[in-house]
């Protein structure tokens, strides 16, 4: 299945249903009087996140989306029918943005979560609702209310508590293959991930889900290569994880790289929980390891983690750090969770 996290849809709720003028016409019923019924009212468009959706490629095959209008009234006092309802059912994590890319209407952060995006239309009145004391056989009805056109972005953030960063072929696609069921593409020959990857990982009992984006390139904020735009899936992590290649011989400049596009494309992404880690020290020998580890954290400034996403080396202490990132945070939104067993 194809991974796409910005489409551009067209949607319009459905106009009101005329009122009817009518007058009640019976043998031996002299004054009949108005009995003419309302419109119904139009249908509304509405987004709702469901479970089982990744991706919004299902809106990339059918982009407009217009909501039935309502019958107009009928004599007898019928009411006309009124117009279905269409949702938009699109994957958690979606934000929904006005026009002019920039405005956000809604975030769509749990299953569930509905919005309405165009109101239906009002019925018209029939001439039923003017008749009074004074206008004993009123002749006028109300047309109904005109739908609402509009055009939505929407743009899919996926919901992951850690994220992966760093240049291409860090070895970010084989950490996360080494740490979960995803499997995305590895192979021996340098490459870069096409798009997001999520997996769930397990450390001490305890469960979180990780993403793995694309790797950054120097410029990519300014467009380069396949740029920023797939940093938006780990806007939303508790947690950061900058895998740095061990075999490069610029390990400080490798560093800085991502730390600039980090603060290019946000200063809150750039301002994020961040665990730095050298990979690949199943290829280096002691030595050359030491030397990079001690350059690491001179440009970094704080703790570097070593380890191997094939050999599985440090692999479970880089978790134990990311987990308990995690854990603080959910903490802090949801308040201490129950660690014992309770009947």
């Amino acid at each position: 299945m194809k991974f796409l996290d910005l489409a551009k849809v067209y949607i319009r709720s459905g106009g009101g249903g005329a009122g009817c003028v009518s007058f009640r016409r019976e043998k031996f019923i002299e004054f009949g009087g108005p009995d003419g019924g309302d419109g119904g009212n139009g249908g509304s468009v509405w987004a709702e996140a469901v479970e089982g959706l990744n991706t919004l490629i299902d809106f990339r095959y059918q982009q407009h989306f217009f909501a039935k209008s309502g019958q107009p009234g009928m004599g007898s006092q019928r009411t006309g029918r009124s117009g279905e309802d269409i949702v938009l059912k699109v994957p958690v994590g979606t934000e929904i943005i006005d026009e002019d890319e920039e405005t956000l209407i809604a975030d769509l952060t749990e299953v569930g979560s509905r919005v309405l995006l165009a109101q239906g239309g009002n019925g018209g009145w029939g001439n039923l609702r003017f008749k009074s004391s004074t206008n004993r056989a009123p002749s006028r009805a109300n047309p109904g209310q005109e739908g609402v056109e509009r055009t939505i972005w929407l743009r899919l953030k996926l919901i992951a508590d850690a994220g992966l960063v760093g240049l291409p072929n860090a070895g970010k696609s084989t950490f996360l293959a080494a740490v979960s069921n995803a499997r995305p593409k590895i192979a021996d020959y340098p490459f870069t991930t096409l798009v997001p990857n999520l997996g769930v990982v397990g450390i001490d009992g305890k469960e979180f889900v990780m993403a793995d984006i694309p790797g950054l390139i120097e410029g990519a904020s300014e467009g380069r290569g396949l740029g920023d735009m797939f940093l938006g899936h780990v806007e939303r992590c508790a947690v950061l994880l900058h895998l740095v290649d061990g075999t490069s011989s610029t390990i400080a400049k490798d560093y800085r790289t991502i730390l600039r596009e980090l603060e290019a494309y946000s200063e809150d992404l750039a301002a994020k929980p961040r665990i730095t880690a050298l990979n690949k020290s199943d290829a280096l020998d002691a030595k050359t390891l030491a030397n990079r580890r001690r350059s690491l954290e001179k440009a970094s400034g704080g703790k570097v983690h070593v380890l191997s996403g094939v050999s599985g080396e440090g692999v479970q202490a880089v978790l134990r750090a990311l987990w308990a990132i995690i854990a603080e945070g959910r903490q802090a939104v949801f308040g201490p969770q129950e660690t014992t067993w309770r009947p």
